[in-house]
């Protein structure tokens, strides 16, 4: 009975301090509003500090998330768990070292055969070769500067390439070279317009070619990488035979290999990496002729210059959220000394300071709050209206709205803590006379 008499007292006590607490923020949000309503010109400017650091912060903040997310979106094409071998590294600069690399070899044909019959750890290998810019013609019409690539026939799987119309090369059409080829989305509206490609034959190279398959639009991506759009895709048994497809062009050739399903990258990387020096006939202190790139050099760069950005628009915004919240602490000191009658009242009657602090310092939070609101209403409607003038989605996420509230609440925290201190410590027969 005892026992069930004190349960019952602590949930009570429970009871009437959430209760307590409540009414403690209730009443605080409602002082915090009165601030708003009773100095309308006073806390607007106070809070014009926070609105625009809060914008500036999370405005860089929306506006370097879209932006890496587009580029993201673009270079995760390549494949994370691809690897290319090439003639010039992704990560040196290009004008560094421009013509060592031009003299290296072009990855050639025989260098995927080499992979595919040595690698045990290669699942798939294929072979692009850049033939270079062509014109096409149907009838009286004509697309210049078409950029024709020749591939062999696991590119489709590679890049898992879809189809707007049509379908990709059958095996044996790819193994007997015939005249058969692919058009990138552009490339097949502006030669047939409205008329159906597929099944239509087109004038390339010379020779006749039947049109089997139309890739879908490559989309809105800002950076694009396999962008499928211009191209024009022959199998490269058909290259072969009506053009020097192992040619040098400047945009050379590339060998592209993914491991089998559970063999690491990288051992993969380096199994690649023996045979192509064994076929060169590379002295074992000789630096290799040939780069091995990955998207994963690519993102190491892009965290290093997105996170750049992104502490730019935190000094940029720290400056204003610093004036934002000295001039938020400016109003609480106000607003104590305003109140000090009040505070005397409340403490003479058994109000505990903890609850004097808890009531100043959550009307700081709920002012910083509205300064925040306001900053984050400015960054969407100028997101909205950047939107329809970029060529890549900007959007304020759900993350970087809980970041400007959370920084919000910080701010409010920091700016009211001293003058909520004040407060709290007050002598209440002192704080009645004044």
């Amino acid at each position: 009975m005892e026992e069930r008499e004190q349960h019952l007292k602590s949930g009570l006590s429970l009871y009437s301090r959430l209760r307590l607490w409540l009414r403690i923020a209730h009443e605080s949000v409602l002082q915090a509003l009165g601030q708003l309503r009773s100095n309308k010109l006073r806390t607007s400017l106070s809070l014009l500090g926070v609105c625009i650091g809060i914008f500036c912060i999370v405005g860089v903040q929306s506006a370097v998330s879209s932006l890496e997310s587009s580029v993201r979106d673009s270079f995760s094409k390549l494949g994370d768990d691809v690897i290319y071998v090439q003639k010039m590294p992704w990560t040196d600069d290009p004008h560094t070292n421009f013509w060592k690399y031009m003299r290296r070899p072009d990855p050639s044909y025989k260098d995927l055969l080499a992979i595919r019959e040595q690698a045990s750890s290669v699942g798939l290998a294929d072979y692009h070769a850049f033939i270079g810019t062509k014109t096409l013609k149907y009838r009286s019409n004509s697309v210049s500067g078409a950029f024709v690539l020749a591939v062999t026939y696991e590119a489709e799987k590679l890049f898992s390439i879809d189809f707007y119309k049509g379908r990709y090369f059958q095996l044996a059409e790819y193994e007997q070279g015939m005249n058969k080829v692919v058009l990138g989305y552009k490339v097949a509206k502006e030669l047939f317009g409205d008329l159906e490609p597929v099944g239509k034959k087109i004038k390339m190279l010379g020779q006749r070619f039947e049109v089997v398959g139309v890739v879908a639009p490559s989309g809105d991506d800002l950076v694009q990488i396999m962008n499928w759009d211009e191209a024009v895709i022959l199998p490269f048994e058909t290259a072969r035979k009506v053009t020097n497809v192992e040619r040098k062009t400047f945009f050379g050739s590339v060998v592209i290999v993914k491991p089998k399903e559970g063999v690491p990258l990288e051992k993969m990387k380096e199994e690649v990496r023996g045979i192509l020096r064994a076929r060169r006939h590379l002295k074992p202190l000789e630096e290799d002729n040939f780069a091995l790139n990955n998207v994963s050099v690519i993102a190491s760069f892009m965290d290093s210059f997105f996170g750049v950005l992104n502490s730019i628009g935190l000094i940029v915004g720290g400056f204003a959220m610093f004036v934002g919240m000295f001039s938020v602490a400016n109003i609480m000191f106000v607003s104590v000394k305003e109140r000090t009658r009040l505070i005397g009242i409340k403490k003479a009657i058994g109000a505990k300071s903890f609850f004097i602090l808890l009531e100043f310092l959550i009307e700081a939070v709920m002012l910083c709050l509205i300064g925040g609101a306001m900053g984050l209403l400015l960054v969407f409607l100028i997101l909205k209206l950047l939107s329809g003038m970029m060529p890549y989605d900007i959007y304020l996420s759900a993350n970087n709205i809980l970041f400007g509230l959370a920084l919000s609440t910080v701010v409010g925290v920091l700016s009211g803590i001293i003058p909520a201190l004040q407060a709290a410590r007050m002598d209440p027969v002192v704080a009645m006379r004044k």
